[in-house]
């Protein structure tokens, strides 16, 4: 859960300065340590997968509806299906940068931890410390690499509908929507193949989230 206002407030002027380390250590002043933001930030970047998810669907079926329109006004039907492909675009670039953000606090919470280890005397607590750090740093790869195995598949399927409607921008009517129809079978495989990864993710997400939060 967020917390605070004021930590609101600190975040958003500093990420506006760009200065990672400076927010880090701000928001650790306030009592919102990079473990905190870490999982903020796994769960920001499940919830974008989420939307995503919805997005690519509600795309599909504007493309579904614009295929299969038989009268009525054509335009107004393509009109529908752009803005949904361009919501999808948008999905997907927030799925990116929600990523990215989870691999930025992600360094400096492993860099923190590493260099905190070399401050323990007591060589069993080190051990321990030490072990625990390799055990989160899997976990963590594990979540990143689906994530971003997930964040692959959708450029193609961008691509894919991106080519399919510039094709009935530059040729609207029935003919060139009987054109693509074979073009858009394809599309729905590789969407549902998109959808299948991301709720991959969205699972080691909250695996991970429960391991952060259970120690």
């Amino acid at each position: 859960m967020k917390k605070y206002i004021s930590i609101a407030i600190i975040a958003t002027s500093l990420l506006l300065t760009g200065c990672q380390s400076a927010y880090y250590g701000a928001m650790e002043k306030v009592g919102y340590h990079k473990r905190d933001i870490m999982v903020d930030r796994v769960e920001d970047a499940k919830e974008s997968q989420e939307d995503a998810q919805k997005q690519f669907s509600s795309a599909l079926e504007e493309m579904q509806a614009l295929l299969n329109h038989d009268g009525g006004d054509l335009e107004s039907a393509y009109n529908k299906a752009k803005d949904e492909y361009e919501s999808a675009q948008d999905a997907a670039d927030d799925v990116t940068n929600r990523i990215d953000k989870v691999e930025d606090v992600a360094e400096a919470l492993f860099d923190e931890w590493q260099s905190e280890i070399g401050e323990i005397s007591k060589a069993s607590l080190r051990r321990n410390s030490e072990t625990k750090l390799r055990e989160t740093k899997r976990s963590y790869n594990q979540l990143v690499k689906s994530m971003r195995r997930a964040e692959s598949k959708m450029p193609p399927v961008l691509t894919a509908m991106k080519d399919n409607m510039l094709y009935l921008k530059h040729n609207l009517n029935a003919q060139a929507i009987g054109a693509i129809k074979g073009e858009f079978t394809s599309l729905q495989t590789d969407i549902s193949g998109l959808i299948k990864e991301m709720n991959k993710s969205i699972e080691e997400s909250n695996k991970f989230i429960a391991s952060l939060e259970g120690n």
